[in-house]
């Protein structure tokens, strides 16, 4: 079985890519924008490295072309969502424009494959209290740019299945953490800057934002082996939440690290950090993925959190020696 990864070299490709190397019979050949060399460490793990620019139509068809895979996991994108605020339109160019050469590409093609087209539980906005937690029937309120390339990347990969019988899996992941990830989102944001306290690197103050918000997080390993599952095992058309069912506010994810160091550390809101537009709370309903799938999260909040602490820490450590 071959599978295409694009992104391979971002946070959750990493993850995925070197999930599915570990499964019997089963060949990876991952999409970077970056030069290959950046990623030597997936090549090493036997995965086959492509440098391309998936916004460019024609080198998206000679790479399916020549490639004809049996599973596309398409995860490259813009993915924070305040870069979205200050890009728009390089969001949506970028998200959308992706996708669409892919979904166009297998048509022309008549490349028989599955692919998974991976959404935002972003795109849903603010809900109801009743609405809690959100299953995949919840009215779509896109808050920012960058879920508004997520309705239109689910839409897409709804209409290509409805016109022309591409077999497209849409799933809508909700916050996914774990070790890896960049500084920019939330929880590695905080890891980083007690790692660097406990340095000496930064001055002892944990600069945050909202910390009031609920959240949905789900380990990113948990993750990449509900996206395995659902293509193995999901209906082409159809759309799954995943998460954990489980809301954590950003205020115990600052409490739990803060027990997790010895630094004397004072914490201080950061007006920077803020969005735009806040939404409260949003947890998934995986009612569906887990009927379709069998999934279960394995990793426990707790020893994501400490992983992702651990993992920032071994960051400074090899940035300062």
């Amino acid at each position: 079985m071959k599978a295409l990864v694009t992104g391979v070299g971002g946070f959750v490709g990493t993850h995925l890519a070197r999930h599915l190397l570990e499964q019997p019979d089963t060949i990876v050949i991952g999409t970077t924008f970056l030069p290959a060399d950046e990623h030597t460490d997936l090549a090493q793990a036997g995965a086959r490295l492509q440098r391309i620019d998936l916004t460019d139509a024609e080198a998206v068809h000679r790479l399916l072309r020549d490639e004809r895979p049996d599973q596309i996991y398409h995860l490259a994108a813009q993915s924070f969502v305040p870069e979205s605020f200050e890009n728009p339109w390089e969001t949506l160019r970028n998200n959308i424009q992706s996708q669409l050469n892919i979904l166009h590409s297998m048509v022309k093609l008549d490349l028989d494959a599955r692919v998974l087209v991976v959404s935002s539980g972003e795109i849903y906005g603010p809900v109801s209290p009743q609405d809690i937690p959100i299953d995949e029937e919840q009215p779509l309120r896109p808050t920012s740019p960058y879920s508004v390339s997520k309705v239109a990347q689910d839409m897409l990969g709804l209409q290509y299945y409805l016109s022309h019988n591409v077999a497209a899996i849409r799933v809508r992941p909700f916050n996914q953490i774990g070790p890896g990830q960049s500084k920019r989102f939330v929880v590695p944001a905080f890891a980083s800057q007690i790692a660097a306290i406990e340095a000496g690197l930064q001055e002892p103050i944990l600069y945050v934002g909202n910390l009031e918000a609920r959240r949905d997080f789900t380990d990113v390993r948990d993750m990449v082996r509900a996206y395995r599952l659902v293509m193995a095992l999901g209906e082409p058309g159809e759309v799954y939440n995943i998460g954990t069912g489980q809301a954590h506010s950003i205020r115990e994810v600052v409490d739990f690290l803060l027990l997790h160091t010895d630094a004397p550390i004072v914490v201080q809101t950061d007006p920077a950090r803020m969005r735009p537009v806040e939404i409260p709370i949003i947890v998934c309903n995986p009612t569906k993925v887990k009927a379709a799938t069998g999934w279960e999260p394995l990793y426990p909040f707790e020893q994501t959190l400490v992983d992702v602490l651990n993992d920032w820490r071994r960051q400074v450590r090899e940035r300062t020696n």
